[in-house]
């Protein structure tokens, strides 16, 4: 009883630590937002912009101890130039290139909402004053364009009958007889950009290599909670070491944390409901790298060699994945990419909830909110039995409240022999005190994956439900299902028999206005599989309970 009550307290505290958080989130000092002059570092700041150059550092020099080339002719002339924005549109994205290095400068998701204005599209790069996030690739050596480099239009963009749309830009200020050529093709039908290099003249016998990264803030996106915490970082992903997350503090203190070195695997940026990600051809040796460049920004990338032609050019082509993690799409694309959807420890049990979740939607019902309802009463009935025997469990107990509080009132506060008096009694009635909790501790993963299931998935991301929830990602505005989730729990306390302990009685009376609290911030998908939940091991309860109770009393009668 003693390690139950603890167990309770704990919990009843950190419910009151996360309100008092949300608290100061909601009324405290707000953090400033970023300065243009820190957002202006990206380009500015001349180390560490991209690795040595030449060919890939050896494994001795780690990327992110190496500097920039020197800066000679494309510095200057990139400072000199003007720089121009090219803006192109396929039905899926609407982007903006820099001719400053080609850069991928702005992203916006023609077919996701804005996450606090469902009035506007979502944009996932952009460079301003408050969001820095930035697609950037370079080309390694002296004299060849970085991302800094001055680049042209050659020739106006293109779009062909399927509705791809391809910008060719003509890198300026090179030694004599070189041509440097980068294409940015946007494939109509993905959120994939193939950013390709084509390089003629260059009087070397080794292959030059280049380097292909995002560069972002560490500022969480827009409607970020800490409620519900989500990862907000780099990831990598090797067929060795499977998928790794880098967390940006992590990148500050210099600490790598991910494999360096493969010849598989991808790179990218993780957030909520959405990734940019890097996706090299595999059996190609690569270099992935991580670092802080200062002022809250950090980047991370891939260094590849480019492949030589039978006429002396040098091309690569690596494709770049920017949009939602749409998981049965992301898993086509590359070997590993559908981890993105970050399910942890639970990742077996999380991807058949899902699948079994989405096929309820696509062939069932045209609505998530239906999906999930019907989705939790399936797995109520797959559990049907293990609850039951936790239920009659907890329903024995009620049973012999009577008897226990005599015990109570005769021992007192003796709770030794309070303690021992309860084993007889247990002893004598055949009841396993556990009984009640075993059943339920096997449940747990598979709840657990079905709240990271519903958390993760952009698919409820602006999916009406019914009535006022038009968004399942969000809290429910007028707090109706976190109040019915309330009662339910009060519901549920009042059917389980009561603590033999005071405090334990007292906080387990607590702890659904509590989690009430907590829940008003949860998403509306949530709070609704909570509820149905609970509504069903209510009235699951309510059956067990009625039915022994009313076989206690026709014993007592005979």
């Amino acid at each position: 009883m003693e390690s139950a009550r603890l167990v309770f307290v704990v919990i009843f505290c950190v419910s009151l630590y996360m309100i008092g958080e949300r608290w100061v989130e909601q009324y405290g000092p707000k953090k400033a937002e970023p300065s243009a002059a820190a957002t202006s570092g990206v380009d500015t700041v001349p180390t560490p912009s991209v690795p040595v150059a030449g060919t890939a550092p050896a494994a001795s020099t780690p990327a992110s101890a190496t500097a920039l080339p020197p800066a000679g002719a494309p510095a200057v002339a990139a400072a000199e130039s003007k720089e121009e924005l090219v803006t192109v549109q396929t039905p899926l994205v609407k982007a903006d290139i820099s001719t400053t290095g080609g850069e991928l400068r702005r992203l916006e998701l023609l077919q996701q909402r804005d996450t606090l204005d469902a009035s506007r599209n979502f944009v996932l790069l952009d460079r301003s004053a408050k969001r820095t996030y930035l697609g950037q690739t370079g080309v390694l050596g002296t004299g060849m364009p970085t991302h800094k480099a001055p680049f042209a239009l050659a020739g106006a963009p293109t779009t062909d009958a399927k509705g791809n749309v391809t910008v060719d830009l003509a890198a300026q200020g090179l030694p004599d007889g070189v041509e440097v050529r980068k294409r940015l093709h946007f494939r109509a039908d993905q959120y994939v950009v193939d950013v390709s290099y084509e390089i003629k003249g260059l009087k070397s016998d080794s292959p030059p290599s280049a380097y292909f990264q995002m560069t972002r803030d560490e500022i969480p996106p827009d409607g970020a909670s800490r409620w519900v915490p989500t990862f907000n970082g780099v990831a990598v992903f090797t067929e060795k070491d499977k998928y790794q997350k880098v967390a940006f503090s992590d990148i500050a203190k210099g600490k790598p944390g991910h494999t360096t070195k493969a010849a598989d695997g991808w790179i990218g940026m993780v957030q909520h409901y959405f990734l940019s990600a890097w996706l090299p051809a595999a059996q190609t040796q690569r270099e992935y790298y991580t670092r802080s460049l200062g002022d809250g920004l950090f980047a991370a990338g891939v260094i590849l060699p480019l492949t030589a032609g039978g006429d002396g050019t040098w091309t690569i082509t690596v494709p770049l994945y920017a949009g939602p993690q749409e998981q049965t799409k992301l898993e086509a694309l590359a070997p590993g990419l559908q981890y993105a959807v970050d399910y942890g420890w639970l990742t077996v049990i999380a991807t058949p909830l899902f699948w079994a979740l989405s096929s309820i939607h696509q062939w069932v019902v045209q609505n998530w909110g239906v999906a999930i309802i019907i989705l939790t009463v399936l797995i109520k009935l797959f559990f049907f039995p293990l609850s039951a025997a936790s239920y009659k469990s907890m329903a024995k107990m009620r049973v012999m409240g009577p008897k226990l509080q005599k015990l109570k009132e005769q021992f007192g506060d003796d709770r030794q022999k309070l303690h021992h008096a309860m084993m007889e009694l247990y002893k004598t009635e055949k009841i396993n005190p556990l009984g009640g909790c075993l059943p339920i501790v096997v449940q747990i993963p598979v709840f657990i994956a079905l709240y990271w299931v519903l958390l993760g998935s952009v698919e409820m991301r602006h999916a009406p439900f019914a009535l006022w929830i038009k968004d399942l990602s969000a809290p429910d505005p007028f707090y109706v299902l976190p109040v019915i989730m309330g009662i339910s729990m009060i519901i549920q306390t009042r059917l389980n028999p009561e603590p033999p302990d005071p405090i334990q009685a007292k906080v387990m009376k607590i702890m659904p206005v509590a989690f009430s609290i907590f829940f008003f911030f949860f998403p509306a998908g949530l709070v609704l599989y909570w509820v149905v939940n609970n509504i069903l091991s209510i009235a699951q309860q309510w059956y067990i309970t009625r039915k022994l109770e009313a076989g206690a009393s026709a014993a007592r009668k005979r």
